[in-house]
């Protein structure tokens, strides 16, 4: 609009006659009278720039005592920044903070564990000589992968609300559901699977904790498990991958693995425990009807 009053003042015309143009092109609210005098004259003095001027410098000096104020404490709140600048109202305080500084309120990620320099180095170990088999042996070395964890397994799992889950109209009443809490009688279970099926689930007993002993025991549970279920994967050799816990590391089972002539190498990379989400409601069903409490 405003070019257009420029474009019409060039041409000589009053500053009455462009405010009755515009409003006989653009309608009767389109522009008051006095603005448009107020840009004639303007236009009259020499200043030509139909654009908005550039703000002062105070908006940019608030912009960076505020970043300065966040920096010292990341987990403020607009009601707390508004504190620190009670002339500015909460709403440009917002849009200070998201739009012009850019700042995103985010969560911190979950992670299994805080990971010293030492750990990260193994881990990167660990993955360098798995690539390293992998570009020697391809596809072939993943099947001699073999991962293994403990996981608790209560007697009664409760449902899940992805597992309640019902096909309804959307008209249908909304269903309700009681939130349920792990049963307090639940057993120690060791899984191993690979890639094809779960090769082994072996239950402590109760009472007992998992040690060297307990953990010998059950690699020869394992071991048995792949050669009635896997014939000829341990002549090919067995890559099992389990956590450094203290049992796990032991000489005792480092002596067992060297008696098995080799056929077990066992790099101590964590693995993944996205199976134990499912495989948990399946033993605990197959398991209810069979451990009683004491």
């Amino acid at each position: 609009m405003r070019s257009v009053v420029h474009f019409l003042s060039a041409r000589n015309l009053s500053a009455a006659d462009i405010h009755w143009q515009i409003c006989e092109v653009y309608g009767a609210t389109a522009l008051c009278e006095g603005k448009v005098r107020k840009w004639v004259g303007d236009f009259n003095i020499g200043h030509d720039n139909i654009h908005d001027d550039s703000l002062s410098s105070r908006p940019s000096v608030i912009t960076d005592y505020m970043e300065l104020k966040i920096l010292e404490n990341r987990c403020f709140t607009i009601s707390t920044l508004s504190n620190d600048f009670p002339e500015v109202s909460r709403s440009v305080l917002y849009k200070i903070v998201s739009e012009k500084l850019n700042f995103k309120k985010l969560c911190s990620r979950w992670v299994p564990k805080l990971l010293t320099q030492d750990h990260k180095n193994k881990r990167f170990e660990c993955s360098l000589n798995f690539l390293t088999h992998y570009n020697e042996e391809g596809d072939a070395m993943l099947s001699q992968i073999v991962t293994g964890d403990e996981t608790w397994v209560s007697h009664v799992m409760p449902e899940s609300k992805q597992q309640s889950m019902e096909w309804r109209h959307t008209y249908s009443p909304v269903r309700v559901k009681a939130k349920q809490t792990l049963s307090q009688c639940k057993i120690m279970a060791s899984v191993f699977w690979d890639r094809h099926d779960v090769l082994l689930v072996d239950f402590m007993q109760r009472g007992t904790t998992i040690n060297a002993v307990a953990y010998g025991q059950t690699m020869r549970k394992l071991r048995r498990a792949i050669q009635n279920k896997r014939h000829g994967m341990l002549t090919e050799g067995i890559l099992l991958l389990h956590d450094n816990a203290r049992p796990h590391t032991a000489a005792q089972i480092r002596a067992l693995f060297d008696s098995w002539l080799g056929n077990f190498a066992a790099p101590t990379l964590r693995q993944a425990i996205f199976i134990f989400s499912t495989i948990s409601n399946i033993i605990s069903v197959a398991t209810t009807t069979t451990i009683t409490k004491t």
